[in-house]
C-alpha cells in the first residue's frame, strides 16, 4: 500500500513538475481528429507495464520458488526471444544517449523524456531475467509476461499512430526511435514460445501452451483436425494430467473424507446417548435420527469436496465475475452508440470507436465465460473421479448388513446418474447466488433509463418467481423417478444374472412387464414433471416480453410526455435480454441443486453406512484362535455364532460339520472378520486364502482367474493344475488356460468353477486356508482326487493350516479335528476317533450310517439299491431310533457330484469362422466404439418412433412462435421512430395493446413446443427402451456369455437416461435458438441490407468449423460411452466378490484396477468438453463479427437509417453470441446424445432366438401328454468351426420312464439338457416331444410344458408368490399345497408376510437348502409330464437332498424324469442310465445291467463305494 501510494507521488511529481498537460479533452475527445497529449503519451503509456512488471515481479518470483518443475534446457527460440530483447533494451539507451547529447537544453523542462528510455529499457532487463528464471524453474508458458508484453504492444499503438499521421503530414519532428514492431514480435514469441523439454508419451498439450492458447483453446485445434480427417480412436487420446488422474485425486481426499466419517459418527454417538423426547415415539425419534444422519452426511460429503476442490472453482468463479462485468457494460456502450446515431453533429470516428468498443467487449465477454465452463467442467469430472473412487473403495469395506440394503443396480446408479448431478450441481451451482445479484443489477440500470417505472418491472420479476418456486417444489417431489429407476436398474440386474432361469422356465414375458411396470410409473412421472417445467420454460421465456410490456405501458401511462425513443426501447431491451439469462438459469440451477443435495444425501449414506471391523480379527504369532466368541450379521440382529471357542493347531486339518443354517459359512466369515464380533476374540497367523460355498469367477481367462495378480511361477502353476483337477478340463477349452471365462463364470459349470477357485487359492501358498465346502459340486473320483492332492494329509496344502466345511463323510477319519455345529454352537469337537468314542449324538450317525452301508455293500451288484433310498427309509422307520439330532447329521454324506461339461463355448457369429488360434479363448466382446459421424438413420430412427404427423406441426408452431417474436420487436422499432408530437406519441394504448397481444401470442406457443417436444421424446424413449428390451429378453444365451453386463446396464442405464432426457431438451434449444438466429439476421438485413455480404461468409465460416467439430465430439462421445461399461462390470465384479478380495488381501490391486478404467474414461470425457468450448470461442467470434458489421454499418448508414432501426439491429445482433453458443451446445448435446439411440439400437441386428410363440399353433393345451421323447441322429453343437458337443445321438424315452445321465467332465451330460430345452439349436437332427418336433413350435410353447431344476437355485427380488408363480396363474391353495410338498410350508407359515415374504435379491435372505426347495415348489407347481434335473443337489447337504429326492419319486411318478447325476445312489433305481462319453452314448441298460456289464458306469460306481 505504501509502494503504491509512493508510485502515484512519484508520478504526480514528474509529470506535473517537468510535463505540462498530461490531458486535453479538446485535443482528445471533442474533436473530429482525437489525439493524447505528448505529455501523456511518454509518461503514462511508457509507465504502466513497466509499474506492472516492477511491483508483481517480487510475488512471481515467490510463485516461481515455490513450483519448481525442473530446468528446461535452451531452445533456439528462447534464443531468439532473449536477442531481441535486448535489442529491445539497447533502442532505450541510445534514445537516452541521443536526448542527452541533441536536447540537453530542454532536459530541466522534459525530464521524463529522458527518464522514460531508461525506464523501459530496465524493464525489458528485467522481463529476459524472468524469462530465464522460468526456465530455471521448469515453467513453459508465462501468463504474467505475457500480459506485459500485450500492455506494451497497447501502450505503443497510440505514439505508433501519432508518428505515422506525422510523416503522412511532412511535419519535421525530432528523431524518436519506434519499439513497436519489436513489443508485437515479442509478444508473438511469448504466444508460440515453449522451451525444449521432456516428451512423456501423447501428453495433454494444455501444460505446454501458450497463455493466449490457452484462453482461445487453440492448443485443441491438433485434435480436431486429427478427427476431422480419420475417426478417433482411444490412441489417439491424451493421457490424463496428472492433477486428473484417480491417484492423485483420491488419495488427497480419502484422508479428508475419513476424518468427515469420523466427526459424523462422534455426531451419531451423541445423538443415541441423548434422551429420545418421548418414550411413547421411539420408532419416530429413531426415524428422525436416520434422516438426520442420511442429511449430515451429504453435508459432510459436499464439505470435503468444497475443500477439496473449492480453490480452483473460485478461479472459475472469478471469470463470471468478469464476464458480468463485461456483459453489463456492453448496453452502456449501446446507449452511447443510438446517442451517436441520433446526433448529427458527432463526428463520424466516435461511432466506428463504439462499435470497436461494443466488439471488444462482447470478444472478453466470451473468452471469461468459457473459461469460467471450461474450470467448471473439469471440477465436475475431478468430484465424479473423486465420488466413483470413494464408492468403489466403500464397496470393499462395507459390512455384510449395509451390503444387503444397497444392491448391485443402485450402487451403479450411484457412479452412474448421481455423479452426473453433482456434475450439472458444479456447471450452475454459481447462478444459484450469481442470478439474483445480476437481476438486481439489471433493474437498476433500468431505474436509471426509465424511472419508477422499472418498479413494475420488478413486480413482474417477484410475480414470476413464486410460480417457478412452486414449480421446482413440486418438480423435487417427482424425483420418485429416481426410485422407480433404481427398481428397473436392480430387476435389470437380476434379469441379466438370471438370464438362463428365465429362459427355462420361459418367464422373459413375466419379467418383461416388470420392468415396463417400472418404466410406465418412471416416464409417467417424467411425463408430470416436463409438463410443469415446460410452464416454467414459457413463463422464462416471455419473462422478457411480460417485463417490456409492464415497463413501457406503466412508462407510458404515467404521464403523456414520456415518450419511448429507440435509446429507452433497445438500451432496455438490451437490459431485459441480460436479464433473462439470470431468470431462465435461475430456477434451473434450483432444479440441479435441489436434485443434487437429493443425489449427495444417497452418496453420503451409501458412504458413511457401517464397515467391517478392522479390529474384528487380529493378527498374532500364535495360530487360529478363537476365544468365546458371539458374532451377527448385524448390530441388530439376532447372533449366528455363541459361544464359540476354538484353538486350532498350525499345520492342521480341521473339518467342521453341521445341517443347512447350522452357522458353518459363517464361522468361516468370522475367522475372516466378516461378520459383527458382539463378543470375544478372533486371532489369526499369517496370510489366508479363501475359497466360498458360491465360487466367485472373473471375467477373465483361466489363468488370470488362477494367479489372481501375483506373477505365474510355472513349475508350481503346473503342480496346481494337476492337484486341482483343471487338466482335462484345460484339454477341451479351445485356447487352454487362455480361455477367457464369461461373467460370474457362465461359460463353465459348477465344478470347472469350484476348482479354478480353490487353484486361485492353492496358487496362493498360504498359511490358513478357509476351505467353503468346495467339493460340493464336484463328483466322486475328482473330489477324492482333491483331497488326496490338495487338502489332505498328502496333499501340497499338507504343512498349511486348513479348516474344510464338508459335507462328506468319508474325508472325516483323516481330519485332525472335527466341529460339530448345531444351530450357530459348536457342541462337540474332537478327532474322529474322540467324537465316537463321547457316543454323543455324531457318533450314532456315524455308527447307524457305517451299517448301512455295509449291509449295502454286501448287496448283489444287480440289486441298484441306493444309500439314498436306504437313508431315506431309515429315517422314515418307526422302529428305528432316529432322533432329531441324528437326523441333523445326514448332511455330512453328500456323495460327490459329477461335473457337467463346458456348458456354453465362447458363441460368436458365422463370420468368425476362420478366426486365427490364438483368439480362440476371447469369449467376451468390448464394448466397440461405431466411427465417423452418427447415420442419417439414427435420427430417422428416433422421429419415426415418434411419427411425422407429430412433428410436421411442432416445426410450423416453432416458426409461428418466432413470427410473433419478430413482430413484436419490430413493432417497438416502428413505436420508437414514432414522431413526437406537442412532446407526446400518437395511438399510445393502440401500440400498447397490440404489443402485449403479440407477446401473449409468443407465449402460448412456446408452451405449446415445449409441451409437445416432451412429449415426443417420452413417446420415442417408452418405444427404444420396449426394443432395447425386447433385443436383450430374445437375444440367445450366447449373446449374454459374450457381452459383459456392464455394457447391457450401461445401455438401461446412462443411454436411456440421454434418451429420456438430454435428447428432447437438446431439440428443444436447438430448434428454439435456431429459429431465434433466422429472426435476428431477417432483423439485421432490414435495418442494413448490405449486412448480407457480411453475414454470408460468416455463416459458411459458421458451417466448416462445425462440420470440423462434429466429427471430432460425436467419435469423442462413442469413445467415452465405449470406455464408460468396463467401470460398471467392474463395479458389478467386485460387489460380489468383495469377500474374496478382502480374504485374499487384493483390494490395493483392484483400486488400482478401477482408478485404470476410470482414468481411461476421463481420457475421452476430458477432451469431450474441451471441444465444446473450442468451437463456441471460435464461433462466437464468428457472432461478434455480426454485432460489429451491424455496428459499423449503422454507422456508415446513419443518414438513411432511423434510430429506431440500428437499436432494433444492434440489441439484436448481441444476442447472436449467446445465440451461437446455445446453438452449439444443444446441437453438441443432440448429436452426441443421438449416439444413445445408436447404442440402445445396437442389440437390433444381434442373432436372436426363435420366436417364444408360433400362431396359429395347432398344439394341444395339455401337450405333452404322455411325455415321450425321441433323438433322431441328434447333434449339438457351441458355436460352428467346433467340433460337434453330441454326435449322432439316437433314443427313444418312453413315458413315465426314469432316465439317469452321467458321464465324466465334457462329456455332453448338460449338452442334452440344453438341446431339450432349445437353448442351444440342433446343428444335425431332431427332438420329438410326444411326436412333436420341438424346432417346429415356439421356444415359450416348448419351455412352459416342460420342467426343469437347474443346479444354482436363483430367486429374483421379489415376494416369494412372484417367485413361484410370476405369471399370477395359480391360485394361494395350489401354491401353499406345492410348498407343502416341497417341504417349506412350516417355514413360509412362520414369516410374517407369508406368500408376500420380500426376497432380497439373489434371493440372499434364504439358505442355499431353501432356494433349492423353492426351486422344487416352482416344478411342482408346473407339474408337467417331463421333469429334467440337472444335478439339482449338488450343493445341498444329504438332509434336503433327501427330500427333494423322495418328492420327486412321489409327486412325478407319472412323469418322464431326465435326472444329470450328481450322485449315483440317486438314480440306481432309476428304469435306465446313459452313459455318456465324449458327445456319444456309450452305454444304455438299467442300472443292474450295467454293473454287471461291468463297463464305464461299474467303474463310476466303484469309484463312489457302492459296489
Amino acid at each position: 500500500m505504501v509502494l503504491r501510494y509512493a508510485v502515484a507521488g512519484f508520478i504526480r511529481g514528474v509529470t506535473w513538475g517537468y510535463c505540462h498537460g498530461l490531458l486535453d479533452w479538446n485535443r482528445t475527445w471533442y474533436t473530429a481528429n482525437p489525439d493524447l497529449t505528448q505529455c501523456f503519451q511518454n509518461t503514462v503509456l511508457v509507465w504502466v507495464p513497466c509499474i506492472y512488471l516492477w511491483l508483481l515481479v517480487p510475488f512471481y518470483c515467490l510463485h516461481l520458488y515455490c513450483h519448481d518443475s525442473g530446468r528446461i534446457r535452451m531452445s533456439c527460440l528462447c534464443m531468439a526471444k532473449m536477442v531481441l530483447g535486448f535489442l529491445l533494451a539497447s533502442f532505450g539507451f541510445v534514445e537516452f544517449f541521443y536526448i542527452l547529447l541533441e536536447r540537453s537544453q530542454d532536459i530541466g523542462h522534459h525530464m521524463v523524456f529522458l527518464l522514460s528510455p531508461i525506464i523501459r529499457s530496465m524493464t525489458v532487463i528485467l522481463a529476459l531475467c524472468i524469462i530465464q528464471l522460468e526456465r530455471i524453474r521448469g515453467c513453459r508458458s508465462s501468463i504474467f509476461l505475457f500480459l506485459f508484453w500485450v500492455l506494451s504492444v497497447v501502450c505503443s499503438l497510440v505514439p505508433l499512430r501519432a508518428k505515422i499521421q506525422l510523416a503522412v503530414d511532412e511535419v519535421r519532428h525530432a528523431p524518436n526511435i519506434d519499439t513497436t514492431p519489436l513489443h508485437l514480435i515479442l509478444c508473438f514469441y511469448n504466444v508460440h514460445f515453449l522451451f525444449a523439454g521432456i516428451h512423456s508419451q501423447n501428453p495433454c498439450p494444455v501444460k505446454d501452451a501458450s497463455f493466449l492458447s490457452k484462453i482461445l483453446f487453440w492448443w485443441f485445434t491438433g485434435l480436431v483436425v486429427k478427427g476431422y480427417r480419420t475417426p478417433l480412436e482411444a490412441e489417439d487420446l491424451w493421457t490424463l494430467r496428472e492433477e486428473d488422474t484417480s491417484h492423485k485425486i483420491i488419495s488427497d481426499l480419502q484422508q479428508e473424507w475419513g476424518a468427515e466419517c469420523a466427526k459424523l459418527q462422534k455426531q451419531e454417538k451423541s445423538l443415541e446417548s441423548a434422551p429420545v423426547l418421548g418414550s411413547r415415539l421411539p420408532d419416530q425419534a429413531q426415524l428422525l435420527r436416520k434422516l438426520q444422519k442420511e442429511q449430515s452426511s451429504g453435508f459432510f460429503l459436499l464439505r470435503t469436496l468444497a475443500r477439496k476442490f473449492g480453490p480452483y472453482f473460485l478461479t472459475g468463479t472469478l471469470c463470471i465475475i468478469f464476464h458480468d462485468a463485461f456483459m453489463f457494460a456492453i448496453p452502456q456502450v449501446l446507449s452511447l452508440l443510438l446517442g451517436f446515431i441520433r446526433d448529427p453533429e458527432a463526428p463520424q470516428w466516435k461511432g466506428y470507436f463504439y462499435a470497436t468498443l461494443m466488439f471488444l467487449l462482447s470478444c472478453l465477454q466470451s473468452l471469461f465465460n468459457h473459461q469460467y465452463m471450461y474450470t467448471c467442467f473439469t471440477v465436475g469430472m475431478r468430484v465424479k473421479t473423486a465420488v466413483m473412487g470413494l464408492v468403489y473403495r466403500k464397496s470393499l469395506v462395507i459390512n455384510s448388513a449395509a451390503r444387503r440394503t444397497c444392491t448391485v443396480g443402485e450402487i451403479v446408479n450411484l457412479v452412474s446418474a448421481d455423479t452426473q448431478k453433482l456434475m450439472d450441481f458444479v456447471v450452475y451451482f454459481n447462478a444459484v447466488w450469481l442470478a439474483p445479484i445480476e437481476i438486481g443489477l439489471c433493474l437498476f440500470f433500468l431505474w436509471q433509463h426509465l424511472g419508477p417505472s422499472a418498479l413494475a418491472g420488478i413486480a413482474t420479476v417477484i410475480l414470476i418467481f413464486p410460480l417457478n418456486g412452486f414449480i421446482a417444489k413440486k418438480r423435487s417431489k417427482l424425483q420418485v423417478k429416481m426410485k422407480f429407476m433404481d427398481g428397473r436398474v436392480r430387476l435389470m440386474n437380476e434379469i441379466l444374472n438370471g438370464i438362463k432361469i428365465l429362459k427355462f422356465y420361459a418367464w422373459e414375458k413375466a419379467f418383461l412387464e416388470q420392468v415396463l411396470g417400472y418404466r410406465e410409473k418412471e416416464l409417467k412421472a417424467l411425463k408430470k414433471s416436463q409438463v410443469l417445467y415446460s410452464i416454467s420454460i414459457a413463463s422464462f421465456n416471455s419473462s422478457s416480453f411480460l417485463i417490456a410490456f409492464a415497463m413501457f405501458g406503466v412508462y407510458v401511462m404515467l404521464d403523456e410526455r414520456n415518450v419511448l425513443d429507440a435509446q429507452k426501447v433497445f438500451v432496455s431491451m438490451a437490459l431485459i435480454n441480460i436479464l433473462k439469462t439470470p431468470l431462465s438459469q435461475l430456477p434451473f440451477a434450483i432444479s440441479t441443486t435441489m436434485q443434487a443435495l437429493v443425489s449427495l444425501r444417497r452418496l453420503g449414506k451409501y458412504l458413511c453406512s457401517e464397515e467391517l471391523k478392522v479390529d474384528s480379527v487380529s493378527k498374532a504369532l500364535s495360530n487360529v484362535v478363537i476365544e468365546n466368541g458371539t458374532f451377527s450379521w448385524s448390530k441388530e440382529g439376532p447372533p449366528c455364532l455363541k459361544r464359540i471357542s476354538v484353538r486350532v493347531p498350525r499345520g492342521s486339518l480341521v473339518a467342521v460339520v453341521g445341517h443347512v443354517g447350522s452357522g458353518k459359512s459363517s464361522l468361516l466369515s468370522a475367522m475372516l472378520g466378516e461378520t459383527e464380533k458382539r463378543s470375544g476374540q478372533v486371532t489369526i497367523k499369517g496370510s489366508v486364502a479363501y475359497v466360498p460355498q458360491q465360487a466367485w469367477i472373473q471375467n477373465a481367462t483361466v489363468q488370470d482367474n488362477i494367479l489372481f495378480g501375483r506373477e505365474k511361477l510355472k513349475t508350481w502353476y503346473q503342480r496346481v493344475l494337476e492337484a486341482c483337477a483343471l487338466l482335462p478340463d484345460l484339454d477341451i477349452l479351445p485356447a487352454g488356460d487362455a480361455t477367457e471365462i464369461g461373467e460370474k463364470g457362465l461359460n463353465l459349470s459348477g465344478g470347472q468353477k469350484q476348482r479354478v477357485s480353490l487353484a486361485r487359492a492353492v496358487y496362493r501358498k498360504a498359511d490358513l486356508y478357509l476351505l467353503d465346502d468346495p467339493l460340493s459340486a464336484v463328483d466322486a473320483h475328482v473330489g477324492q482326487h482333491i483331497f488326496d492332492k490338495v487338502i489332505g494329509p498328502k496333499g501340497v496344502l499338507k504343512d498349511r493350516t486348513r479348516i474344510l466345511v464338508t459335507h462328506g463323510m468319508s474325508f472325516l477319519p483323516q481330519a485332525d479335528l472335527i466341529l460339530v455345529l448345531i444351530d450357530g454352537e459348536i457342541t462337540e469337537s474332537g478327532s474322529y476317533q474322540e467324537l465316537l468314542s463321547h457316543h454323543g449324538a455324531f457318533a450314532d450317525f456315524i455308527h447307524t450310517f457305517a451299517s448301512t452301508e455295509k449291509k449295502e455293500s454286501a448287496i448283489q451288484r444287480g440289486t441298484g439299491t441306493s444309500t439314498k433310498i436306504t437313508c431315506h427309509n431309515f429315517c422314515n422307520n418307526p422302529q428305528t431310533a432316529c432322533t432329531k439330532q441324528v437326523f441333523l447329521f445326514f448332511l455330512f454324506f453328500v456323495g460327490d457330484t459329477t461335473n457337467t461339461n463346458l456348458q456354453n463355448m465362447e458363441p460368436v457369429s458365422e463370420n468368425d469362422q476362420d478366426q486365427v488360434p490364438e483368439d480362440l479363448g476371447k469369449l467376451t466382446e468390448a464394448d466397440k466404439a461405431h466411427t465417423g459421424r452418427v447415420k442419417l438413420d439414427m435420427y430417422k430412427k428416433y422421429f419415426k418412433t415418434i411419427g411425422l404427423a407429430i412433428i410436421i406441426p411442432i416445426v410450423f408452431l416453432y416458426a409461428f412462435q418466432q413470427g410473433a417474436s419478430l413482430a413484436y420487436s419490430y413493432w417497438l422499432s416502428m413505436w420508437a421512430d414514432d414522431p413526437v408530437v406537442n412532446g407526446t406519441q400518437t395511438d399510445r394504448d393502440l401500440k400498447l395493446a397490440v404489443f402485449g397481444a403479440l407477446g401473449f401470442v409468443q407465449g402460448i406457443a412456446i408452451f405449446g413446443t415445449t409441451v409437445a417436444i416432451s412429449i415426443c421424446g417420452i413417446i420415442a424413449s417408452r418405444q427404444l427402451h420396449m426394443d432395447l428390451l425386447v433385443n436383450v429378453l430374445r437375444s440367445p444365451m450366447a449373446f449374454f456369455e459374450s457381452t459383459p453386463s456392464g455394457n447391457l446396464l450401461n445401455r438401461f442405464v446412462k443411454e436411456i437416461d440421454a434418451i429420456d432426457c438430454m435428447v428432447p431438451e437438446g431439440l428443444k434449444m436447438m430448434l428454439s435458438y435456431v429459429f431465434k438466429l433466422v429472426e435476428v439476421c431477417i432483423i439485421v438485413l432490414i435495418a442494413t441490407p448490405i449486412a448480407a455480404a457480411i453475414i454470408l461468409p460468416l455463416a459458411f465460416l459458421y458451417a466448416f468449423v462445425q462440420s470440423f467439430y462434429v466429427a471430432t465430439s460425436c467419435q469423442l462421445r462413442r469413445l467415452e460411452a465405449v470406455s464408460r461399461s468396463p467401470i460398471y462390470t467392474h463395479f458389478n465384479e467386485t460387489v460380489q466378490g468383495a469377500s474374496v478380495i478382502r480374504a485374499f488381501g487384493e483390494q490395493s490391486r483392484f483400486i488400482m484396477q478401477a482408478n485404470e478404467r476410470v482414468d481411461f474414461n476421463q481420457t475421452s470425457y476430458f477432451p469431450r468438453f474441451v471441444a465444446t468450448r473450442w468451437l463456441a470461442v471460435n464461433l462466437e467470434f464468428v457472432g461478434n463479427g455480426v454485432v460489429l458489421a451491424a455496428a459499423v454499418l449503422s454507422v456508415i448508414g446513419k443518414s438513411t437509417v432511423s434510430p429506431g432501426i440500428v437499436g432494433l439491429a444492434v440489441s439484436h445482433s448481441l444476442q447472436v453470441t449467446g445465440i451461437l453458443s446455445w446453438i452449439v451446445r444443444s446441437w453438441t448435446d443432440v448429436e452426441n446424445n443421438i449416439v444413445s439411440v445408436e447404442r440402445v439400437n445396437e442389440y437390433a441386428d444381434t442373432p436372436k432366438e426363435a420366436s417364444w410363440n408360433t400362431e396359429g399353433s395347432a398344439l394341444p393345451l395339455a401337450w405333452p401328454q404322455s411325455g415321450t421323447i425321441e433323438f433322431q441322429d441328434y447333434g449339438l453343437q457351441y458355436r460352428k468351426g467346433l467340433e460337434l458337443a453330441l454326435k449322432g445321438i439316437t433314443l427313444q424315452i418312453q413315458k413315465r420312464e426314469k432316465i439317469g445321465i452321467v458321464g465324466r467332465t465334457g462329456a455332453g451330460k448338460s449338452s442334452l439338457a440344453l438341446g431339450i430345452f432349445r437353448i442351444l439349436e440342433a446343428a444335425k437332427g431332431r427332438i420329438f416331444i410326444d411326436g412333436v418336433n420341438i424346432a417346429e413350435i415356439g421356444l415359450h410353447d416348448l419351455r412352459s410344458r416342460i420342467t426343469i431344476i437347474p443346479q444354482d437355485p436363483v430367486l429374483f427380488s421379489g415376494s416369494l408368490r412372484m417367485n413361484l408363480d410370476p405369471f399370477d396363474t395359480y391360485t394361494d391353495e395350489e401354491i401353499w399345497s406345492s410348498l407343502e410338498l416341497a417341504h417349506l410350508k412350516d417355514f413360509v407359515s412362520n414369516l410374517p408376510d407369508k406368500l408376500n415374504h420380500e426376497c432380497s435379491e439373489g434371493g440372499e435372505n434364504l439358505s442355499l437348502g431353501q432356494r433349492q426347495l423353492v426351486c422344487l415348489a416352482r416344478a411342482l407347481l408346473r407339474k408337467t409330464k417331463i421333469l429334467v434335473l440337472d444335478e439339482a443337489t449338488a450343493a445341498v447337504d444329504l438332509e434336503t437332498d433327501t427330500l427333494i429326492q423322495s418328492t420327486i419319486r412321489t409327486q412325478f411318478e407319472d412323469c418322464t424324469v431326465l435326472t444329470i447325476a450328481h450322485r449315483l445312489n440317486t438314480i440306481m433305481d432309476y428304469t435306465r442310465v446313459i452313459v455318456m462319453d465324449r458327445g456319444y452314448i456309450s452305454e444304455m441298460d438299467s442300472p443292474a445291467n450295467l454293473i454287471t456289464q461291468r463297463g464305464q458306469f461299474y467303474r463310476m460306481c466303484r469309484e463312489a463305494g457302492l459296489v
